[in-house]
């Protein structure tokens, strides 16, 4: 079965899809970074299916350039990644690109959702017209465009909770209806990341759509996973590390994979960590760090922003956000939501581990997504490598829940 993911971002969603089997024709993502690191996982992916994973450790060694690696790849699988905005001035140019990996096959799937700050809950609280005014709101249409154009057999489309509540409900209710008179019959409903494996407390709006010739209504059933775990399980093989330390490339573990680890295929044979690298922090964050931790350690209590003594307060707002500061508790079943926020600072994702004193690095953020240890997440010269990989880690699907999600589409179909 073969799908195009449609602001695929790092490729979370596409990542799922591909694990369940299905063949990826074409991803359109506006990022450049984020299509850079689709480009390195469509690499990843054929080296290991034509067993050349060597050359793939080399680039992770950083023995072969970026450049090298993408060489490699078939020239499909390489046009395959549409770097482009999607909107009415360009939306017939990527038909053209789309058409062309296509060559005149069906598609099976649509996938993918737009970006979510317009729709979500912190960014209306944020922005003075509520979002009332961004261009975001109406991405769905070209959305639906898509799939008057290539008449998948069903589609898939994410987003936040926030999507069924913004302009009062009018932007979910005009989108079902888009979709409704592209040919679909649609299904909605609230999914829960920790019930698929990932051990983070991340929900999301899942709305999926059936052709109408087809005679299939509602959700799928999702094969759910019960695992006893805690985020210290995701935590303890990794080096320890101080604020400003770590590396990007060739890296070395530092124990053994725990059990959930193995079971949920995180770390996953590769002897190279790659991206166990931490933002530096100034003093006066690190001393607010220490009070956050110490303060969960011994009585399970949140740090509150006004708690803080006033020397470290330095924000005038005391009102909203207090808990700007938040440890990720080493002893709870999972995390909470890891968001795009954590690329400009790491205030929200505080290491629970005291004499590290730092937060996550991008491989324990990518780590709660559940993206696998040998998933590389690229830069580019613009933005530091660090910031852009937090930026699509935070923006993305967690592949455990989308290989869930794509395994009983593909048993529905």
């Amino acid at each position: 079965m073969r799908y195009i993911d449609l602001f695929a971002g790092a490729g979370g969603l596409s990542e799922g899809f591909i694990k369940a089997g299905f063949t990826p024709v074409a991803h359109v993502e506006m990022d450049r970074a984020a299509c850079y690191t689709l480009k390195t996982r469509l690499a990843y992916h054929y080296l290991k299916k034509t067993n050349q994973t060597g050359k793939y450790i080399d680039y992770l060694k950083g023995k072969i350039s970026r450049d090298q690696l993408y060489s490699l790849l078939p020239p499909k699988a390489h046009d395959s990644v549409i770097n482009a905005t999607i909107g009415e001035d360009t939306i017939q140019g990527i038909f053209t690109r789309v058409d062309a990996l296509a060559d005149g096959k069906p598609i099976d799937v649509l996938a993918g959702g737009p970006p979510c700050q317009a729709y979500s809950v912190v960014g209306r609280a944020r922005d003075a017209n509520g979002m009332r005014n961004d261009p975001r709101n109406y991405l769905y249409k070209y959305y639906a465009q898509f799939l008057e154009r290539y008449q998948p057999k069903a589609f898939v489309f994410e987003n936040v909770l926030g999507l069924r509540t913004a302009a009062n409900g009018k932007y979910f209710n005009d989108m079902k209806e888009c979709f409704d008179k592209a040919g679909y019959v649609v299904a909605d409903d609230l999914l829960k990341a920790r019930e698929f494996g990932v051990l983070q407390d991340r929900k999301r709006i899942l709305i999926i759509g059936w052709k109408k010739n087809l005679k299939i209504k509602g959700m799928p059933s999702f094969q759910k996973i019960d695992w006893d775990y805690t985020v210290a399980d995701i935590l303890g093989d990794l080096p320890i590390i101080n604020s400003g330390e770590g590396e990007m490339k060739n890296g070395r573990y530092h124990g053994k994979a725990t059990d959930y680890l193995n079971r949920s295929q995180l770390r996953n044979g590769l002897s190279v960590l790659t991206q166990h690298c931490a933002r530096p922090h100034t003093t006066q964050d690190l001393k607010i760090y220490r009070i956050a931790v110490e303060r969960w350690n011994k009585g399970k209590e949140r740090l509150h922003y006004t708690d803080l003594p006033s020397t470290l307060r330095t924000h005038r707002n005391t009102t909203s956000f207090l808990d700007r500061f938040k440890v990720v508790a080493a002893d709870q079943p999972c995390s909470h939501t890891v968001v795009a926020h954590i690329a400009r600072d790491g205030h929200h994702y505080i290491h629970p581990d005291v004499k590290q004193n730092r937060s996550l690095s991008v491989r324990e953020a990518a780590r709660l997504q559940s993206f696998p240890d040998d998933f590389y997440f690229e830069g580019v010269k613009v933005d530091s490598p660090r910031t852009a990989a937090f930026k699509q880690i935070g923006n993305a699907v967690p592949p455990l829940m989308a290989e869930s999600i794509a395994k009983a589409i593909k048993a529905r179909l």
